[in-house]
């Protein structure tokens, strides 16, 4: 870069602050300096002069109101906050009084922070963070947190940050002002040998002995520079120039004014190593939760709820819906079914004979129309009773309700035609009555004490309508039934299968008629069995919807939680991201850390609410609570809180990455 063009040029610079409903302060008042690659410069004022405002506009920190900034000849005034950034992490180095370490990073790790958002690869910013940390001093100190530093270290640990990326321009703002006279002749040391390694030192200052220490000495008051001289070069410091990296003078580094041009706006635009990016800002989140531990629960406890409510209602729905489906199977979804009823409230119910079953065999696509009859009875086997369901049945019974039989075999016609005293058990009877035997095939039961000889085993069914035990009944032919056990020829209802379920609606008025024409009244109700539990069923999904609905709402809560959590992460973190931006952090790169943040908490609290929802099915599995898991339902609910947390987090990661870095380093 020729040297007729200044490293940083001011003309007529001024800032102010209020307006509107405030009244406007000006703070600079037009000024004017230059100054080029290489020089140790130190601006000296009392406190109000302007000094730390300017100091903030020479660091990119803060915009001036009007006037122009060059820097290498380029007017960065009106650059955007990514151009800005990338000019603070490639060619400035902050040196804070007040030190500005972020107070959960190790020593290292605050010196690693520029290089992280220049996008230097893990190894090299590590081995360089350590090289820089040991070269001042601080070589037994890389794993200590500010707070396990004393002042003079955690300057050093600032100095080393600064220099993390060739720190080209030093900008410390009162470095020696927090610090003991021993401690800041050691940090005015380590100036002095920047400035002799080519460093472009700009020393802000209200001690004029510190600032007697620079090559040039600038004193402003009043928001206006009053006096400008070349200050005699300091003599031999007590730390030497080999302490830190010689780097060639900040002017040639930079380039000429277009090549600063190009490579401001390749770096401003470049893309970060995503993964290597995501990897830092999930260790820095991770880092945040486990310090911030009983809140970071309290946040995730929103999410495990309802990702666990979400897995465990569906589970429930899911259970309740194929009990009652697997009811279609077991009465038959091409079945219509006919029982007495009486047309209101009002009227007596009617009854339906055999010819009114004959007659309904002889409609079309009938297939067959078996009569039930039914009631508790107890039976008994040498010294056991236990009281069951006596069904009644015509050997039409396994394939009308699509019951087949395990062992032994079903009574015939001629059973049926001479009212044998013949049984079927089911299995819950049979392990009642013989719990210790394999085989009760030709035993003989009592059913209202009359002996019936067992000849087969019904094919277990389980839990049915209201979680009915079905195998809780045993079947003997209709005629026995109606003639030794109930004394009626009636039956309670009528199973009638259809030869085509297409025709389920004409068949079922062809039946409605021909009762009609037999009784003149609707003494009898007609409805489809089909139909019916469907009807349950798609109740049973309206319940499991309302369920679900009842879960996500759980679920928004926590989302809700999430966003509270992070604006007061964001409020109470305010100054780490002052430190971010003026270490070159972009928009982006703070948005990704915060949003982060966000998606960890939701990642983590949608993980235990995944275990939590699994461990509360096995106990009501345990307690015989129908459940079914689904898959998709685990990975919907575990998707939902992750973009809980992406919706939730959006608006404090946005807010975070718009602060204003000045204010932002300025919060308490």
């Amino acid at each position: 870069m020729s040297e007729a063009i200044p490293l940083i040029e001011l003309r007529a610079i001024r800032k102010c602050y209020g307006g509107g409903d405030t009244p406007e302060v000006e703070v600079l008042r037009g000024i004017s300096l230059s100054i080029h690659a290489g020089e140790f410069v130190a601006i000296v004022g009392a406190s109000g002069s302007g000094k730390s405002t300017l100091m903030n506009l020479l660091g990119c920190l803060d915009r001036p109101t009007s006037g122009e900034y060059l820097f290498a000849g380029l007017d960065v005034a009106g650059l955007g906050a990514d151009a800005l950034a990338w000019l603070r992490r490639e060619a400035f180095g902050f040196v804070f009084q007040g030190y500005h370490l972020i107070p959960t990073e190790s020593a290292r790790e605050n010196v690693e922070m520029p290089a992280i958002y220049a996008g230097l690869p893990d190894a090299e910013r590590a081995a360089r963070a350590i090289s820089l940390l040991q070269r001042l001093g601080l070589g037994d100190r890389l794993d200590h947190r500010p707070s396990q530093l004393s002042g003079g270290q955690q300057q050093r640990v600032s100095i080393a940050r600064a220099l993390m990326n060739g720190g080209r321009i030093i900008l410390a703002d009162e470095p020696t002002g927090a610090l003991d006279s021993r401690s800041g002749e050691e940090v005015m040391a380590l100036l002095n040998a920047l400035a002799d390694a080519g460093h472009t030192i700009l020393l802000i200052t209200h001690d004029r002995e510190v600032a007697a220490q620079a090559r040039r000495i600038i004193e402003v008051r009043d928001g206006q520079v009053v006096a400008d001289s070349q200050a005699a070069a300091s003599g031999e410091t007590s730390v030497s120039a080999s302490i830190v990296n010689a780097t060639p003078a900040a002017a040639s580094l930079l380039g000429s004014p277009q090549q600063l041009v190009a490579a401001m706006q390749q770096g401003s635009s470049a893309r970060p190593v995503f993964w290597s990016d995501l990897r830092e800002a999930c260790r820095a989140a991770w880092r945040v939760m486990t310090i911030n531990r009983f809140r970071t629960a309290l946040t995730l406890l929103g999410i495990v709820i309802g990702v666990a409510a979400v897995i465990v209602m569906l589970a429930v729905g899911n259970g309740a819906k194929r009990n009652i489906l697997s009811q279609i199977s077991m009465f038959g979804s091409k079945n219509l079914y006919l029982e007495p009823q009486g047309e209101s409230a009002l009227q007596n119910g009617g009854r339906i004979s055999l010819d009114d079953v004959a007659a309904v065999r002889e409609i079309p696509n009938v297939l067959a129309a078996m009569p039930y009859l039914e009631g508790f009875y107890t039976a008994r086997y040498d010294n056991r009773d236990f009281r069951t369901e006596i069904g009644g049945v015509t050997v039409e019974f396994p394939l009308t309700i699509n019951w087949n039989v395990a062992r032994g075999s079903f009574f015939n016609t001629t059973d049926e035609n001479s009212m044998a005293k013949v049984v079927l058990l089911g299995t819950s009877v049979k392990k009642a009555l013989f719990p210790d035997e394999v085989d009760p095939l030709g035993k003989y039961v009592l059913l209202n004490n009359i002996p019936f000889q067992v000849i087969g085993l019904l094919a277990e069914k389980g839990a049915g309508r209201g979680q009915q035990d079905e195998d809780n009944r045993v079947v003997i032919p209709y005629s026995t039934a109606s003639s030794q056990i109930f004394g009626s020829p009636y039956p309670n209802w009528v199973a009638i299968t259809l030869d085509d379920p297409a025709l389920m609606h004409e068949t079922e008025q062809a039946v409605d008629q021909l009762m009609m024409a037999r009784h003149h009244i609707k003494d009898y109700r007609l409805f489809n069995a089909a139909s019916f539990i469907k009807g349950q069923a798609k109740a049973s999904d309206t319940m499991s919807l309302l369920l679900g609905l009842i879960a996500v709402v759980s679920l928004l809560v926590g989302g809700i939680g999430i966003m509270n959590i992070m604006l007061m992460t964001v409020r109470e973190r305010t100054r780490e991201i002052g430190i971010r931006m003026a270490t070159g952090a972009r928009q982006r790169d703070i948005m990704r850390q915060f949003l982060t943040e966000a998606m960890l908490v939701s990642l983590v609290g949608g993980a235990v609410g995944v275990v939590l929802g699994l461990l509360i099915g096995g106990v009501l599995v345990v307690a015989g609570v129908p459940i079914i898991f689904s898959i998709s339902a685990i990975l919907g609910a575990f998707g939902s809180a992750m973009l809980a947390g992406l919706i939730f987090g959006y608006t404090p990661a946005k807010k975070a990455a718009q602060l204003d870095p000045v204010v932002a380093l300025a919060s308490e």
